[in-house]
């Protein structure tokens, strides 16, 4: 068990705190973390899940069943993220809605593909993913609408509909998806010196964005709000993973789906839960610490879900 905290978990982890001392010394400024961290973000990763999903199985990787047990329990986590808001927290229902959005959106890119692949292998990750596919676009669709929904309190529906769409389709990370679900339905095959140059691309993706995550983190503070923070840790790495165990299993979810899905809702909450917290100027304090909390929590948390999932 203790090997899996150090050949899996840990090298993952190792390359964030790398970059966070080397921040947090100054070797490197903000400006260049926030540059790293938009090349992997809108060019790295994006010709990640394009190659992927161009030549992923589909029939393979794109099980219902996986689909409805993630995306049942993140639905079900930004439930309770806002009513816990709402309810133990007394916040306003736009601040509810940022922090259920913290309960929903989990590191599924940055954390759950190195880890997965540690864990069980470059083979393990159509899972992931099938997952990622629909992450972004369940997401934001899912917290978009609410908050334009209460903000609007029911009205404006032609409006809600539109800045759902403008920030869906702005996202590069979706337009690479989409682009990759182009040439794997139509069977158009990736001309090799660009596929050569992809896989060049898609090496320094997930190395420099988890050393991007690590320096992001030193602009994040843990500071006040800390019961709400607290909250949203619990809902992300333990609530979250035990209902998507609890339906995989009710649905008997193939082991190497099951797998994926559970270790994808154990991760912690991505950066996009600050972007969505700034873009609306609500909750941006929770959204932030609750980023830095709860990475630095999986690293046990993950351990102990490793440890079941056997």
């Amino acid at each position: 068990m203790l090997q899996t905290l150090i050949d899996v978990i840990l090298p993952v982890f190792l390359v964030i705190g790398a970059g966070y001392i080397a921040t947090r010394a100054r070797y490197f400024s903000d400006s260049q973390i926030d540059a790293l961290m938009r090349f992997t973000q809108q060019f790295a990763i994006p010709c990640l899940l394009f190659r992927a999903i161009a030549t992923i199985d589909l029939s393979a990787g794109f099980d219902p069943r996986l689909l409805v047990s993630f995306y049942s329990g993140a639905a079900l986590c930004f439930l309770l993220g806002i009513l816990g808001a709402r309810l133990l927290f007394n916040r306003d229902w736009e601040d509810a809605i940022a922090i259920g959005f913290c309960c929903l959106f989990s590191n599924s890119v940055l954390l759950g593909l190195p880890i997965t692949e540690r864990a069980y292998g470059p083979d393990s990750l159509t899972g992931n993913y099938a997952i990622i596919a629909f992450h972004a676009p369940f997401c934001y669709a899912l917290g978009i609408t609410s908050m334009e929904i209460v903000r609007n309190r029911g009205g404006g529906g032609t409006a809600t509909l539109r800045a759902t769409f403008r920030a869906m389709f702005r996202n590069v990370l979706i337009l690479g998806i989409g682009l990759g679900f182009l040439f794997n339905i139509t069977g158009l095959a990736i001309p090799g010196v660009i596929d050569d140059a992809l896989a060049l691309i898609i090496r320094a993706a997930l190395p420099c964005a988890l050393f991007a995550l690590g320096g992001l983190l030193v602009q994040y503070r843990p500071e006040g709000d800390l019961r709400t923070i607290a909250y949203v840790c619990m809902i992300s790495l333990m609530v979250h993973p035990a209902l998507v165990w609890g339906f995989g299993t009710a649905l008997s979810l193939k082991p190497d789906l099951f797998r994926s899905a559970v270790l994808n809702a154990a991760m912690a909450p991505g950066v996009n839960v600050y972007i969505f917290a700034n873009m609306y100027g609500r909750a941006k304090r929770v959204a932030a610490s609750s980023v830095l909390m709860a990475t630095g929590s999986c690293v046990l948390t993950v351990w102990m879900w490793l440890t079941l999932l056997g």
